[in-house]
């Protein structure tokens, strides 16, 4: 596991080995960024990291310039984990939060410019996600969405849905507002 792009480009993660986690894969996460690299400008970004795991993609978009990354897992030691390397690397822009991403997405408030979303494979909730966050509206007016999940499984039935990505066994379903969103 590395870092792709940006300022720690070339740096080699290794989280301890007993962590509850199925970390993106290389190959998969350079392609992420490949596409996202000619979307979006890195460097004013806030990031919501949901399951956020070894905090891989937060680290990922730390790396690459984003203003505020928020990670959140319901791992201590994935927590403790990305606290401690983002304090060893100067990713200062990183904040972790232990939580059951249910729960904190029930309650959170902020907008975010992108929201990722990396939960369990075999969690049956997986299409609850994209609801709750454009229910709570939760993104900025332009903002994305991106969930990965297992290529079989389909999640282009959310009105938001635009694009599904296929790497291998992982897939990365893409949501955004078609237009504005909808004003409470």
């Amino acid at each position: 596991m590395r870092i792709i792009g940006g300022k720690l480009k070339g740096l080699r993660l290794n989280p301890p080995k007993n962590l509850p986690v199925r970390p993106t894969t290389d190959l998969a996460k350079e392609a992420l960024f490949n596409i996202l690299q000619n979307q979006i400008e890195f460097e004013s970004l806030t990031v919501l990291d949901l399951f956020s795991g070894t905090g891989n993609i937060a680290m990922e978009f730390a790396s690459r310039g984003a203003e505020k990354v928020t990670g959140v897992d319901r791992s201590v030691h994935c927590v403790h984990y990305l606290k401690d390397a983002s304090r060893q690397h100067g990713l200062t822009q990183i904040e972790a939060f232990k939580s059951d991403v249910f729960k904190y997405l029930a309650i959170e408030t902020l907008q975010y410019d992108l929201i990722f979303a990396d939960p369990p494979y075999d969690l049956n909730r997986i299409p609850e996600i994209p609801k709750i966050i454009f229910d709570r509206q939760l993104l900025k007016p332009g903002g994305v969405l991106i969930v990965e999940h297992q290529s079989m499984q389909n999640l282009s039935n959310h009105p938001a849905f635009t694009e599904q990505r296929k790497y291998g066994h992982s897939s990365f379903s893409f949501f955004q507002y078609h237009n504005e969103p909808p004003h409470s």
